[in-house]
This record gives structure tokens, sequence and C-alpha cells, in this order.
């Protein structure tokens, strides 16, 4: 089981907690948790990432056991923290300003 901790507007338009806990088919990468967020909560599909590159959203970071992975492939492996549920995945809203 793996804990994803979502930002305050994703988990309003979820209707969920803060943190929830999904599975991910095969090896846990960045891309098998979104897969699961979105199979789970349908109506986040295209809020994580584009529809058509599949890429992450400008506004939202990824963050685990300490590091960004904002920057990384999709395909990354989570730390095993993450996969054994010690930690959560952290999905953040990017703070902009002036």
């Amino acid at each position: 089981m793996i804990r994803v901790v979502l930002p305050f507007h994703l988990r309003t338009l979820a209707r969920c907690d803060a943190e929830v806990q999904i599975t991910v088919q095969g090896s846990a990468t960045i891309r098998s948790v979104i897969d699961a967020i979105e199979a789970r909560y349908p109506m986040l599909s295209g809020t994580i990432r584009e529809h058509g590159t599949q890429q992450r959203r400008p506004f939202l970071r990824f963050f685990a056991c300490g590091e960004d992975l904002s920057l990384e492939s999709l395909d990354f492996s989570l730390p095993n923290r993450i996969v054994r549920g010690e930690e959560p995945f952290l999905i953040i809203g990017a703070i902009a300003g002036g």
C-alpha cells in the first residue's frame, strides 16, 4: 500500500482525505502511482498530468523521502520507504508569487 498526500485543490475535487492509500500494479513508479490515483479518482484525470503529453502539470511537484522528484521521468522507481508505506509520496501544489 502506497500512501499519497494530495494538495488541497485535488482532494477537494476528489472529495477525499489529505492522504490516500493506493495499490499499484507492477513496479512502483511515479507513473504507476498517478495511474492508480486516476483509476480510483477519475475526476483527477488530467489534473496531475497533461492529457496529451502525460507530463506533470507545471504547478505540481512530486516529493519522496525529502527529495524533489518533479524533474524525474514518470518511470522513475520510487524509494523502498515509499513502497513499504513508511513515508508518503507527496504531490504538492507549487507556490508562485511575486
